[in-house]
């Protein structure tokens, strides 16, 4: 888990140089991380939820400090419990490996993931969205798990997009429509989601839900399978054979553009 990338601050009235936060956190992003802590812990230490989930994170990765994931919990559980939807969502997945990695506690990690997407927290939408799916930590429930994942997805995370594309495919909590499948795997795809690109490949492929296109099924089936998704095993053969040699290098082609070109 990449910490570093929970770290944020929130935009403030006053002049950047008045704002002891955005000091910080403009020298976390340059990877001066020991001017970052020196400005977070007197604010952290007064209660301030961001700067104590700041400083979490750091002690999770080893960023400026050495890595000890006992002071982690200690400053992720204090955001978390202040009500910062950040702090909630790290406190959350710290508690999906675990202290030492063999003692997770899904329980507190549900918990924690839900007040976050209570809070409007995308990501923490995203996950409670996967875990009502799974029915594994908490009673499955996919009405609303897409509930979840039509929030985070609104929000722009590409595999709420890829969820509710799988399902609307298998109607799951929604009738099946094979339309809105394959609009959510677009979007998805679109995105950068592997495996929204290999079942927007086999939906062109086969024509379920589109127009069947053994070319752009093809060049998304390509994306899919180079960045690693093994829905895309199935169909990448199949969809190769009924192209001719010029169909599939145009295919290739498309694969190698980048997605801005493609995305809507």
């Amino acid at each position: 888990m990449r910490w570093l990338d929970r770290i944020r601050g929130r935009k403030s009235e006053a002049a950047p140089e008045a704002d002891p936060m955005a000091e910080a956190l403009a020298a976390a992003k340059s990877g001066d991380y020991e001017t970052a802590l020196r400005i977070w812990e007197p604010l952290a230490r007064a209660g301030v939820a961001r700067a104590q989930n700041n400083i979490g994170a750091c002690f999770a990765e080893g960023l400026g400090v050495p890595r000890d994931r006992e002071l982690a919990l200690k400053w992720l559980e204090l955001a978390a419990d202040a009500g910062d939807p950040l702090g909630e969502r790290n406190y959350a997945a710290f508690h999906m490996q675990g202290l030492t990695g063999t003692d997770a506690d899904y329980g507190i990690a549900a918990e924690y993931y839900r007040r976050a997407a209570e809070r409007g927290d995308a990501p923490a939408q995203d996950m409670l969205s996967w875990m009502l799916l799974e029915g594994e930590v908490m009673t499955a429930d996919p009405a609303e798990a897409r509930r979840w994942a039509e929030s985070a997805a609104e929000a722009g995370i590409a595999s709420s997009m890829t969820r509710l594309g799988m399902l609307y495919h298998n109607a799951l909590g929604v009738e099946r429509d094979p339309e809105k499948a394959v609009h959510w795997w677009r979007k998805g795809a679109e995105r950068g989601d592997a495996d929204a690109q290999a079942m927007l490949g086999a939906a062109c492929h086969m024509g379920a839900g589109t127009t069947r296109d053994g070319v752009e099924a093809l060049a998304w089936l390509i994306r899919a399978t180079n960045a690693g998704s093994a829905l895309a095993k199935p169909f990448i053969g199949p969809a190769r054979d009924r192209l001719s040699p010029t169909e599939i290098q145009e295919a290739e082609r498309r694969a190698s553009e980048p997605l801005s070109k493609e995305a809507s």
